[in-house]
C-alpha cells in the first residue's frame, strides 16, 4: 500500500474486507481481505480481470453491498452502523455513482433525470441546480430530450451531470466508457476529469482501458479479490 506521510483520515478505508456470496457450488469468496486507503481529492483507478472483484468493491463502497466482514468507513460513518434507510441517505449526499449502463428513467427528459437525487433529497431548487449541471456537461440545449432522443455519449454525459448534481465528495465510475467508442469515450473521460479538478471530488475508477488508468494519481490492481498498490 502506499507510503502516506501525513496522518489525515482517509475519506475511504477499507480493513481486511470479506464478501461471500452462495452460488450453486457451493459459497463463493468474491473479496478475501481487501485493504484499501484513499485520502479526500485523490484519483484512484482500479484494474484487473472480470472477476477479480473490482465492481464488487465498488458496490460495497457504494453502501449498496454489505460485506461478510470487515471494516467499511467513508467520510468518517462506519457502514456497519447504518441500517438501509440511513445508507441510502449517506449515498445520496455524499457519494456520486456512474456505471457503464447509464441507468436513466427512460421516461424522464434529461433535465428531470439530473435533478432526481435532489428531489428525492427534498432540495428546493432542483431543476435550477440540474439545469446548472447539464450546462457544465455541454447539455444546456438537450435538457428537454428523453434518453431515447439522446447519443450514448449524450447519455453519459446526462448520467455524469446527475452524479455531480449534489457536489459529492466521492464519485465512483465502473467502466463509464464501456458503451462508448474510443473517440466519444475520451470525450467523456476529459470531461469526468475535468470536473473532478473543478469540485476536488475523490474518485475510484474501474476501467481495463490502461491509457486510462494511468491518467489517474494511484492504480490498484485487484487480483483474486484482493488489492495491489501498482502502476501503469
Amino acid at each position: 500500500m502506499p507510503n502516506i506521510s501525513d496522518t489525515s483520515e482517509p475519506i475511504i478505508l477499507l480493513d481486511n474486507l470479506h464478501l461471500t456470496l452462495a452460488a450453486g457450488s457451493g459459497p463463493v469468496n468474491v473479496l478475501r481481505g481487501v485493504d484499501l486507503r484513499v485520502l479526500a481529492g485523490q484519483t484512484v483507478s482500479v484494474v484487473g480481470p472480470s472477476g477479480s472483484g473490482k465492481t464488487t468493491m465498488l458496490m460495497v463502497l457504494a453502501g449498496l453491498e454489505r460485506p461478510s466482514s470487515g471494516l467499511v468507513r467513508v467520510a468518517g460513518r462506519d457502514f456497519a452502523a447504518l441500517d438501509e434507510d440511513g445508507l441510502a441517505l449517506f449515498r445520496r449526499g455524499r457519494i456520486g455513482i456512474v456505471f457503464q449502463s447509464f441507468h436513466l428513467a427512460p421516461a424522464m427528459t434529461a433535465l428531470e433525470n439530473v435533478a432526481l437525487p435532489l428531489e428525492f433529497a427534498g432540495i428546493p431548487d432542483a431543476l435550477a441546480r440540474a439545469r446548472a449541471s447539464l450546462a457544465a456537461v455541454g447539455l444546456a440545449g438537450r435538457a428537454a430530450h428523453y434518453p431515447a432522443q439522446l447519443s450514448g455519449g449524450e447519455q453519459q454525459r446526462v448520467a455524469i451531470a446527475r452524479a455531480f448534481v449534489a457536489e459529492p465528495e466521492i464519485l465512483l465510475a465502473d467502466e463509464p466508457t464501456g458503451n462508448l467508442d474510443e473517440e466519444t469515450g475520451a470525450m467523456v473521460m476529459d470531461l469526468l476529469f475535468d470536473l473532478q479538478r473543478r469540485h476536488g471530488t475523490t474518485m475510484l475508477l474501474i476501467t481495463h482501458n490502461l491509457e486510462l488508468a494511468a491518467r489517474c494519481g494511484r492504480c490498484i490492481r485487484m487480483r483474486d479479490g484482493r488489492c495491489f498498490e501498482t502502476c501503469v
